[in-house]
């Protein structure tokens, strides 16, 4: 496939912004990040916290921002990323799918659509090997919400290490919980990537537990130099 300038959709999670670097490393120029704003917490398409830093990871990247609010309705969403990608100049989207047909099929259907091609670097992977990439290639991950058995309160802020790894893969074994978050298990922010110009320092949070699932609400967060 010969290079092609390519719109990636990112949430300043882990699996979009290694598909953002993938697409990089297959000899694509990456022109524009694209970030759906949804208005409700419970879409199916889009993560949803902390969604105002993908601003500094812009600036971290120095590749121009399209930020575009969408209803987070089922469906009604898929025509929002629809209107906006066709609103672009580009050849091709990326995407951080790994293993949801409901996420994967729906971007298909708007490229086709759009006559756009669907880079999805991750699809089918095994969730360790992704992992393990983001280890090798030394991504800078935190925790930013967790939502599922075994995953308590001490997991928000902390660190994609090897024992964050080794520990998801026993919860996936003991519990079935995606080892990726795939199923909306948890939540992710990259700090810091090898395509970052500079990283991310947070700077300020708030914990917001609910009992048995929360996030971590960063209220101020600057560039440092690496």
């Amino acid at each position: 496939m010969m290079g092609l300038r390519v719109a990636a959709l990112i949430s300043g999670g882990k699996d979009s912004m290694l598909a953002l670097h993938h697409a990089v490393w297959m000899g694509h120029e990456v022109s524009q990040l694209v970030v759906m704003l949804p208005e409700r917490p419970d879409s199916w398409m889009f993560h949803t916290p902390n969604l105002h830093l993908t601003r500094l990871i812009s600036e971290a990247l120095e590749i121009p921002l399209v930020q575009a609010p969408t209803s987070g309705v089922k469906e009604v969403e898929v025509g929002d990323l629809k209107r906006i990608l066709a609103s672009l100049d580009v050849d091709a989207v990326v995407s951080g799918a790994v293993a949801s047909q409901y996420q994967k099929s729906r971007i298909d259907g708007i490229c086709k659509e759009l006559g756009l091609t669907h880079i999805s670097p991750l699809w089918g992977r095994e969730p360790r090997s992704v992992l393990r990439e983001l280890l090798d290639n030394e991504f800078e991950v935190i925790f930013v919400g967790v939502y599922a058995y075994g995953l308590g309160r001490e997991w928000l802020g902390r660190r994609l290490d090897e024992d964050a790894v080794g520990e998801l893969m026993e919860l996936h074994e003991k519990f079935g919980v995606s080892p990726i978050g795939e199923g909306g298990e948890y939540e992710t922010l990259v700090l810091d990537a090898p395509l970052y110009r500079r990283k991310i320092r947070i700077l300020e949070v708030k914990e917001r537990w609910m009992g048995d699932s929360g996030h971590l609400a960063i209220l101020k967060a600057e560039l440092t130099n690496k």
